[in-house]
């Protein structure tokens, strides 16, 4: 997403319209799995298991826009639904509408499990919203021994609200996992790992409401920016993150171990 690859810069309208654009469009996208409401699309070399886009889409009934919103911003609440994570935080503010944040997560055994440090950046539009982030460098926060620090060149969600009290969810993704994968590690992520996920975040905006209604209620950073109290950081701290300056591991030759009962609820 950066534009000339080398700047590290905070997204305008024209990248929320493109990324947009990439959401809704079906041309050069293979749909890769369709079934109980839940569509995913790849794009680019099949056999290339490396830097693939990824988008998924949901029809989510009886939870709004906004409240999906909300959900996905809120990390207090992430650490209850997202049980791929292994740690989420707020590094530090750049404007209102973009910060910077660290997450790690756990990948499908017996791969490594791998972390990022991207640029936020979100923009609520009437009755939608768009987040989206990329890679970046911060001195303070280098690539961990216990981790392999992937790259995002682009991901994001777009929540577009679908009638009274409904919402579409689209989560696009194209992420340089730093490592030579086996190809079964890209049929999982398609097939089971996101619709998996998708199914995971509207559960999660059902049971929302009522968990944020015991949890400081009025406390929404993401929406009232005089509630954040994140340290101010500069542009100029960070630089973007090139994928070949990192480590690159080789785990093709890794068996694919048998799917267990959760990744079979997909």
């Amino acid at each position: 997403m950066s534009r000339g690859g080398e700047m590290v810069y905070i997204p305008d309208d024209s990248d929320f319209s493109s990324f947009r654009d990439q959401c809704e469009s079906l041309e050069g996208w293979h749909c890769r799995y369709n079934k109980a409401g839940v569509t995913v699309w790849s794009q680019g070399q099949e056999e290339s298991c490396t830097v693939q886009k990824i988008k998924t889409r949901i029809s989510c009934k009886d939870v709004p826009a906004e409240t999906l919103y909300d959900v996905l911003h809120d990390t207090s609440y992430r650490k209850k639904w997202d049980s791929n994570m292994i740690e989420t935080y707020d590094i530090g503010r750049l404007t209102v509408n973009a910060d910077v944040g660290y997450y790690s997560w756990k990948c499908p055994s017996p791969l490594k499990n791998r972390d990022f440090v991207t640029l936020r950046s979100w923009l609520p539009l009437g009755n939608d919203y768009m987040i989206i982030n990329y890679s970046v460098k911060h001195p303070k926060y280098p690539a961990r021994k216990d981790f392999v620090r992937a790259v995002s060149l682009q991901t994001g969600y777009l929540i577009k609200a679908n009638g009274d009290g409904a919402c579409i969810l689209y989560y696009l993704t194209q992420v340089d996992p730093r490592g030579s994968l086996p190809k079964w590690v890209v049929n999982r992520v398609s097939q089971f790992v996101a619709p998996k996920a998708m199914k995971k975040i509207y559960k999660a905006g059902l049971k929302y409401p009522e968990w944020k209604r015991r949890h400081d209620p009025e406390y929404k950073p993401w929406v009232y920016p005089e509630q954040n109290t994140l340290p101010s950081v500069s542009l100029a701290e960070l630089s973007v993150q090139h994928a070949d300056s990192l480590e690159n591991i080789d785990e093709t030759g890794l068996p694919e171990d048998h799917l267990s009962a959760s990744d079979h609820e997909a």
